[in-house]
């Protein structure tokens, strides 16, 4: 009884453990510094990329930006993983993360 016992602990032990690590290993997020947003107006100005002014567009998390608006790539200073995955823009002076394959919102300052 206490093989049996023991051998189930075990691999209940080996399942939640496999599991957490399943979970971690697949996450991706991609954590934004407050200098970031900084970088991007910068490099923006020194770029002379124009910022988006438009009262009717927020810069706010999940909002979709139409195609008219133009992003830009991620400065190359900066250190996030998986650049290739983003661009940017400045909207309404707000500095926004935008993810490329569905002109998304993921970050703003």
């Amino acid at each position: 009884m206490k093989k049996i016992l023991f051998s189930i602990v075990t691999a209940s032990a080996l399942l939640t453990a496999g599991v957490a690590f399943a979970e971690s290993s697949t996450t991706t997020t991609t954590t934004w510094t407050a200098d970031d947003g900084t970088v991007i107006k910068e490099y923006s100005t020194t770029k002379n990329y124009a910022p988006i002014n438009d009262p009717a567009l927020n810069a706010e998390i999940g909002v979709v930006l139409p195609g008219t608006v133009t992003v830009y790539p991620l400065p190359e200073t900066m250190k996030v993983e998986n650049p290739d995955h983003y661009s940017y823009t400045i909207i309404n002076g707000t500095p926004t993360v935008v993810e490329r394959s569905s002109r998304r919102i993921v970050h703003v300052w």
